[in-house]
C-alpha cells in the first residue's frame, strides 16, 4: 500500500508505503532500545502509540567482530541516520534492485559506520572507518570519461552537465536509491548490481538517503562532498543543500574542478 506523503522541491509526488513504516518501526525502536541516549533520526515519523518492544542484547556477529576494533564515545557525540526504505518510488513500481535499508552512525558529525542492506536479495555491504568493512573497490575506474550515476526521479540538470564537462562519450546511468547508487562505485557481487565512476546528485537531499553511503566511502578511502567540495556534516538539520558528488579510487578535487557550473543548480 502507497500513499502521498508530500511532494519534492522538484514537484515530484513522495510515496508512503506500509513497508516504510514497519520498516522504521522495527529499526528505530531496537535501536532506542539499545541505545538510549542516542539521538535518532529517521526519515518516517515515528508514533509513539505504535511503539514496539524489539529486543537487541547488543552482540555482534564473529566475522565482523574480527575485523574492528571497538571505541568508546560519549554519547551525545553520536547521531544515528536510519533510512527505513530507500528507493521507496521504486520500491512502489516493483523495480526492487534499487531498494535498500540503511543505516549510519556519526560522531561529531562525522560518519563513521555505514550499512547498506538489500533487503530482496539479502545483500549486505557496511564499513567502520578505521575499523573494517566486508567491500572494497573496484581494481579501476575512468577518469576520462566516466561512467556517471544520477537519479531516475529528479535528475535535474545532472545530464546535461555531465555531457558538457566530460564529452558526449559520457555514459549517464539513471537509477534509483542512493545506496543503489554508492554501491555502484564499488565491488558488489550482484547480478541486478550496475556499475559507475562517478555519482552525482545536484538537487537537494536527506541526510539519511547519503551518511550511509559516505560512511562506507569514507571508510575504504573514497569521498562523498557537496558539488563545491564540503564535508557534508551530520548533525543539525536533516538536509544537505549543496548537491553531492562521491568517487572513490579517483582524483576527487579533479573532478570537482570540472563541475563549476553545477553548484549554481543545487538550490533549485
Amino acid at each position: 500500500n502507497a500513499k502521498a506523503k508530500g511532494r519534492t522541491r522538484e514537484g515530484a509526488e513522495e510515496q508512503l508505503t506500509t513497508g516504510d513504516l514497519l520498516s522504521n518501526r522495527r529499526m528505530f525502536y531496537l535501536l532506542k532500545g539499545a541505545f538510549p541516549a542516542v539521538q535518532i533520526n529517521s526519515e518516517e515519523r515515528v508514533d509513539t502509540a505504535d511503539q514496539e518492544t524489539v529486543s537487541w542484547d547488543r552482540s555482534i556477529p564473529e566475522d565482523i567482530k574480527q575485523k574492528i576494533q571497538p571505541k568508546e564515545v560519549p554519547a551525545e557525540s553520536v547521531t544515528v541516520w536510519i533510512d527505513p526504505l530507500d528507493a521507496t518510488q521504486e520500491y512502489t513500481e516493483d523495480l526492487r534492485q534499487y531498494v535498500t535499508t540503511m543505516v549510519c552512525v556519526a560522531v561529531n558529525g562525522k560518519p563513521v559506520i555505514g550499512v547498506i542492506h538489500k533487503p530482496f536479495s539479502s545483500y549486505t555491504a557496511w564499513a567502520m572507518v578505521d575499523g573494517g568493512s566486508n567491500v572494497k573497490a573496484r581494481s579501476s575506474y575512468n577518469e576520462k570519461t566516466p561512467r556517471i550515476i544520477v537519479s531516475r526521479s529528479h535528475a535535474g540538470k545532472v545530464e546535461q552537465v555531465a555531457r558538457q564537462t566530460f564529452g558526449n562519450k559520457t555514459v549517464i546511468i539513471p537509477a534509483g536509491g542512493a545506496g543503489y547508487k554508492v554501491l555502484a562505485l564499488l565491488d558488489v557481487p550482484e547480478k541486478n548490481q550496475e556499475e559507475a565512476d562517478v555519482y552525482i546528485h545536484v538537487t537537494y537531499i536527506k541526510k539519511w538517503d547519503i551518511c550511509a553511503g559516505n560512511a562506507v566511502l569514507r571508510a575504504l578511502g573514497g569521498h562523498m562532498t557537496t558539488l563545491t567540495g564540503e564535508e557534508i556534516s551530520y548533525t543539525g538539520s536533516d538536509g544537505n543543500e549543496g548537491g553531492l558528488i562521491a568517487s572513490i579510487n579517483m582524483n576527487h578535487k579533479a573532478l570537482i574542478e570540472k563541475l563549476p557550473d553545477l553548484e549554481k543548480t543545487s538550490h533549485k
